[in-house]
Order: C-alpha cells, then structure tokens, then sequence
C-alpha cells in the first residue's frame, strides 16, 4: 500500500493561509524548505496541516533518530513534565540517571559529561575546556566545518554563512582544508594510510601561523553543512596521532554524527579513536532540546565550581528524553539498523546517479548520505540551481528533502534510523521521478 499522499500542487489551502500568518510575525531567516506546514509525524512519515502525507529524509535535519514521536520517548518526558519542568543547577533524579546511562553509552574513556541544550553550546563548551585545561589559545578547525552559529562556534567554522558580513571572528583560529575524495585537486585523499603530503602542508600551516600557544583540534568526524563529505578512511586516525604530537587536545563534533547515524553508535568507533572532548547534540534528545559535552575526569577538573552552567541544561524534560532515547537505541538496536537500511538504501541511489546526467556523487555511510548535483560529471561543475526544483518535485510527490554543501548543490539523505525497506523504496522510487525531469 502506499505510504504518501498529496493532494494537488504544494503549498496546499491550510499551508498557504498558515505560512502567511507565520511570515507577517515572525523574521523569514531559515533556509529553503519545501512550503508545507508540518501537522504531526510519526516514524518517518510526516502530515501536513492539509492532510498529505510525505516520506520524510531530513529526521529534522539529522535529530530524530529514533522516528518522530516515538511512543516510549512521548511518554517519559510527558511524565516528566507533569512533576517538575526546570529546577536549574539543582539536582534531579532525571538529570542523575540520564548523566549514568550516557556515560555507560560513551566509549569507556569518557567518563564524565555535562548537560546544555544546543550544539553551538557544546562546542562554546568544547573551547573553554581545551583553552582552560592547556592555558592555550589556539583552536585549529577546518575549511568546511560547520559547529553553529553563535560567535565563538562560527568562528571555528569553515562555512560563509554563519560569520559573512558580520565582522571580525575570534582571533586564534587556525584553519586547516579538509580532505575531500569527490573534490581533491592536490590528490592528499589517495595518500592512504599515511597521508604525508597532506599533513606535511598542515606542519607548514602551523608554522606560518600559531604564536606558538596552540591548544586544541576540532573536527566533525564527516562534515555535515559542507555536503555530507567523509574523509579517506585512516585520515581521522592519523589526524588524532597528528594533534597529540603537537600536544593539542581532539575535541570531535559529533553533534550529527553520534546516535547511530553513521551505523555504530558513535562516529568515532569506525576507526577506534579516543577524542579527548566529544560534543553531542541532536539525536540525543529526538526532538527535545539537549546537548551534552563529554569528556574525561581529568579535564574536566580543570574547571572550578561555577565554571560551566546552562539555564536549561539537564532539567528534568530533556533529562528524561535523554534516558528514553538510549533505551530505544539499545532496544531496537538502531545502530545496527541503520548500517542494514544503510546497505540497502545507497545502491539504489547510486542507481538512479548511473541514470541522470546531472547526479554526480552518492557518498556516505550508514543513513547519512549526500547526492552531489553537478552540470557535467567530467568537470564536476556544481550545479545549485537543480537543487530548488529537487526539493520542490520531491515535496509534490509525498518525499521531504534539504540541501547543504560549500556550494548549496547537495541534497540530504538522513532518514530516522527506524526507516523501513518498504519506505525506502517508495522514497528512492519518488526522487527517481523527479530526477528523470530534471533539466538544466
């Protein structure tokens, strides 16, 4: 039977009048969406407000991994709410339970961890713990390393448009390029394992650079904004051996990229590292605000009492999300699920690439994958402008769709994890469509 539904060209009567009101009070900032107004969702599959129904590939951007809605999360935070709702730095047995199941989560390492509530927080975080622990100032991060939008995590950033034409970054920040397989003019990801040329030019980097008080490395484990890119397998590997030469800490973001999302709980299991700080968001909560910094006893006791504080962090709402959300994962062993769907999904898309002239890469692992669009697959063009009328078709057809990338030509694959075969065909079987009438 099939799964999605809509009713006539998008945006439908209820969405039109809807989107209308929310313009005329609230600032229209935020990306390109498809013109809906979201009703209710469950698992992966979304209705709107007129009654369609779409396939829903965004998780809302990465955070519902365990299926939107999920009965067993719906519940716990609902009786959480209903006996206290925040009580600030006090302690509560919600926020005590979800700090013991997620440390027992995390690799065994990691030992502490604290609670906030955006992933930009976790990276302002991530900061003052490699800054504070070292007494150094120097962060190196990479071209195309998105980690938020506020002013430190911007900085850090590799992307134009958290800090375009707002003035001056942080100072500190030394800023590294980022291996790229689909894009690698200078051939550093054919290097393996060793990658010599490419950290030799990351040596010189430095010494035209630091002053000499270099404190830490963050980097995103796959970079998610930049167009879901995945370094040559080993680089993170040696980029770890890299950084504790140069007596930096590691802080890996894995605000997308932990929670099953790549096929094992954490990105960084893939190739056994041992971050020294690792930043956790989105799939945390499933849709509750929360994040949550971890890392070890020791630096953590770098910081005094008072040092770290959030206003929302682990009350007891999120804290109770936190723990539901684990338990799911562990239940329904989502991780491994994703690396199954995973499978299952990435030669059908890599189907549809052999048959249109204009998608040129099908990357990824597990259930986060990029569709790259160029104009010629030789010359790898990016080709921005197919990505509106994509996202548009698919919306039309019942399939929901965002871009990222450097150059705004990539579309998102990243499904909740608890996405079936059945779906999976209907939503290859949509993006194929629109696909054959795409035109440059």
């Amino acid at each position: 039977m099939k799964i999605t539904r809509v009713k006539g060209r998008l945006p439908g009567p209820k969405s039109r009048e809807l989107l209308d009101r929310w313009h005329r009070f609230e600032a229209d900032v935020v990306g390109f969406q498809a013109p809906i107004v979201w009703e209710s969702a469950s698992g992966c599959v979304v209705t709107d407000v007129d009654g369609n129904r779409y396939l829903d590939w965004t998780s809302g951007v990465l955070v519902t991994n365990v299926g939107h809605c999920h009965p067993h999360l719906v519940e716990e935070t609902q009786k959480a709410s209903a006996r206290l709702l925040n009580n600030y730095e006090c302690a509560n047995e919600y926020r005590i339970r979800a700090a013991e199941c997620l440390v027992r989560a995390l690799p065994e390492h990691l030992d502490k961890c604290f609670f906030l509530s955006t992933g930009s927080e976790t990276i302002e975080a991530a900061t003052r713990l490699m800054k504070r622990k070292t007494g150094n100032f120097e962060i190196v991060s990479f071209e195309g390393g998105f980690h938020g939008r506020t002013t430190s995590a911007a900085s850090l950033g590799g992307m134009p448009g958290p800090k375009h034409r707002y003035g001056p970054t942080l100072p500190g920040v030394i800023r590294m390029p980022f291996p790229n397989p689909y894009r690698d003019p200078y051939r550093w990801c054919q290097e393996g394992p060793e990658f010599r040329g490419y950290f030799d030019f990351l040596d010189s980097v430095l010494m035209a650079n630091s002053t000499g008080s270099l404190a830490g490395v963050i980097v995103e484990p796959y970079q998610g904004a930049a167009g879901f890119v995945f370094p040559p397998k080993g680089w993170l590997r040696k980029l770890e051996e890299w950084t504790r030469s140069k007596g930096m800490l590691l802080t890996l973001d894995e605000v997308q990229s932990s929670y099953g999302r790549t096929g094992a709980m954490w990105a960084m299991q893939h190739e056994a590292l041992t971050p020294d700080i690792v930043t956790i968001g989105k799939g945390i909560g499933s849709g509750v605000a929360v994040s949550a910094v971890a890392s070890t006893s020791d630096i953590f006791s770098c910081l005094s009492k008072g040092e770290m504080s959030s206003t929302l962090g682990g009350n007891p709402v999120a804290s109770a999300a936190v723990t539901a959300v684990l338990e799911i994962m562990e239940e329904e062993k989502l991780a491994d699920r994703a690396e199954c769907m995973g499978r299952y999904m990435k030669p059908k898309l890599w189907k549809l690439a052999d048959q249109c002239d204009y998608l040129g890469d099908v990357r990824g692992m597990g259930l986060v994958m990029g569709l790259e669009f160029v104009k010629d697959k030789k010359t790898r063009e990016p080709a921005p402008e197919l990505i509106r009328p994509v996202i548009e078709g698919c919306a039309n057809h019942g399939l929901l769709v965002g871009a990222v990338g450097m150059y705004g030509n990539v579309i998102r694959v990243a499904p909740p994890l608890v996405i079936t075969e059945e779906e999976i065909d209907e939503s290859v079987a949509i993006l194929g469509q629109v696909l054959r009438e795409l035109k440059i």
